[in-house]
């Protein structure tokens, strides 16, 4: 079946500039996307030198998981392993956006999904799908009718939380960082070469999904609801993927200490990877009103693109 096309008004991304170098900045308290610890997923194939369980095998992905970079991906995809029917990718492949890994072909990508039996469904996770402009033509000609799940948080603290985690890699690096203030504003006026906002630009990468696939094809989780209440979202998730229900409350628990929710399933209780949750630096008010604006009319159009409205700010 030939791809999906939209009206030809719609828009091809441009190739964005890198980033500055990153020096010091001051942190406050707000939190950072929720995402879980990598090595925590319960249905993944695990080593693959060990002989697979009997009846199973390596099947091209059912669902992507596309975005965004900081929206929830990780959370989201742990939290749908819960599921007895979900199979989930253990790493994130960056098979559709890296040029050096599609060149290795559909079998190489193959050989990166889990075992799993023929009722369950494969499930991967790449949140650079979303930004890239290769990445929607190459899934639509694997497989026209998947099913595409994006996850979005408000924009504005996408960014800040885009930065934070480059600020700690850096850190951890040795490397030297910047105020965010710095990165956000040259010469009084915002940076729109900082690729943090280019990624915050909702309404720009999803017309050019729009161009290969049906929005019936694109589900979107609310990350913010999905870190206050994650139950609702999961459940709608379940009926768009037509998995029979098997979620339920008991599978979370708030974490006092942590201060977001955990997972409870097979006897095991799984929260954040300790490098998860960070805390945001306190931005600049003036710097901080000035991306929100930026971004409202951005947040409109998309807004009209999905058909749906979200609470950002």
């Amino acid at each position: 079946m030939a791809c999906f096309l939209a009206s030809a008004f719609l828009l091809v991304l441009q190739t964005y500039a890198a980033p500055p170098e990153l020096v010091q900045a001051g942190f406050g308290i707000t939190l950072d996307a929720v995402d879980l610890d990598t090595g925590l997923l319960a249905n993944v194939s695990g080593d693959v030198t060990t002989s697979p369980p009997p009846g199973t095998s390596k099947r091209a992905p059912h669902s992507i998981i596309i975005g965004v970079r900081k929206g929830g991906t990780r959370a989201l995809l742990e939290m749908l392993d819960i599921h007895p029917e979900v199979a989930a990718a253990a790493t994130e492949v960056h098979f559709f956006d890296w040029d050096e890994n599609y060149a290795k072909g559909f079998e190489w990508y193959r050989e990166l999904m889990p075992y799993s039996y023929p009722h369950q469904i494969t499930i991967e996770k790449t949140p650079g799908y979303f930004t890239s402009a290769l990445a929607p033509e190459r899934i639509c000609a694997m497989n026209s009718s998947i099913k595409l799940l994006l996850i979005l948080r408000d924009p504005a603290e996408r960014v800040i939380s885009d930065y934070t985690q480059v600020y700690f890699n850096r850190l951890e690096n040795h490397k030297p960082v910047q105020a965010i203030e710095n990165l956000l504003v040259r010469n009084g006026a915002l940076n729109m070469r900082y690729k943090a906002i280019q990624r915050s630009l909702y309404d720009v990468h999803m017309r050019n999904w729009l161009r290969h696939f049906p929005l019936e094809q694109i589900h979107i989780v609310d990350g913010d609801a999905l870190i206050r209440d994650p139950l609702p979202e999961l459940q709608k998730v379940e009926r768009f993927l037509n998995l029979p229900p098997r979620i339920v409350s008991t599978n979370f628990y708030f974490n006092q200490t942590k201060g977001f929710y955990c997972i409870r399933s097979d006897g095991r209780e799984r929260c954040l990877h300790e490098s998860k949750g960070r805390p945001h630096p306190a931005v600049n008010s003036t710097v901080l009103q000035q991306l929100r604006s930026y971004l409202q009319e951005h947040n409109r159009t998309f807004f009209r693109l999905v058909k749906r409205t979200f609470d950002w700010q």
